[in-house]
């Protein structure tokens, strides 16, 4: 089995960003057998998605899992659904700064992630990892990634979705401010790998489904 997981360059004044840190950690672990390939991304609309199209083309995966960062959310985040549209609150590392502009002109208004989104939820609580479903990957170089993927890998049989992690203690320590929430890097890589590991089992019982447990959101 072929694992493509991908992270992104600092974007927003950050000199790191912890998806690209933790693919960087999990690129060569063990995961029963699995070939992981881990992919940095540019912070950047067209490109990102650009690069990400060629190396689904060049490596094949059969699970791909996007990573990005959240500030201001505690844990893991699953990505539920990605819709089609960039609307930039600040400019990319390019400096574009779209609005209201489809990602992909005359595609479908969203696409659901086809991981198993509530399983995988279980699994990390149960491994006690803080987690949650999310119902919005925002509209920035995130949601513009996940969209150009399932827009991409619609109709094959490939696993794939994005997951948004927390920020570092270091990113959100602010002089004078409430800290807002983190997650240290060790706990964001162990958490992702098992994240992984349960992708993988999901992947080779083609019966195993989701499971059917509340996730939904009030607000």
């Amino acid at each position: 089995m072929r694992i493509l997981l991908t992270g992104f360059e600092p974007f927003g004044g950050d000199s790191v960003n912890p998806s690209w840190l933790v693919a960087q950690h999990l690129a060569g672990v063990d995961l029963a057998g699995a070939q992981l390939q881990a992919l940095q991304l540019p912070c950047v609309f067209g490109l990102s998605a650009q690069r990400l199209v060629q190396a689904l083309a060049q490596h094949q995966p059969d699970v791909v899992v996007a990573l990005g960062l959240a500030q201001g959310r505690e844990g893991i985040s699953i990505e539920r659904v990605a819709i089609n549209v960039d609307d930039a609150r600040i400019p990319d590392n390019a400096g574009q700064q779209p609005i209201d502009t489809p990602v992909v002109p005359g595609g479908p208004a969203a696409y659901f992630s086809t991981l198993p989104i509530k399983r995988l939820a279980q699994g990390l609580q149960q491994a006690g990892h803080p987690v949650h479903i999310s119902q919005t990957a925002g509209t920035f170089v995130c949601n513009h990634v996940f969209y150009a993927l399932q827009h991409h890998l619609r109709g094959q049989h490939v696993m794939s979705g994005f997951v948004h992690l927390p920020a570092l203690p270091e990113q959100a320590a602010r002089a004078g401010r409430p800290t807002p929430p983190s997650m240290a890097l060790a706990d964001q890589v162990a958490a992702v790998q098992q994240l992984l590991q349960l992708c993988v089992a999901s992947h080779d019982d083609d019966h195993a489904g989701d499971v059917r447990v509340s996730g939904g959101a009030i607000h």
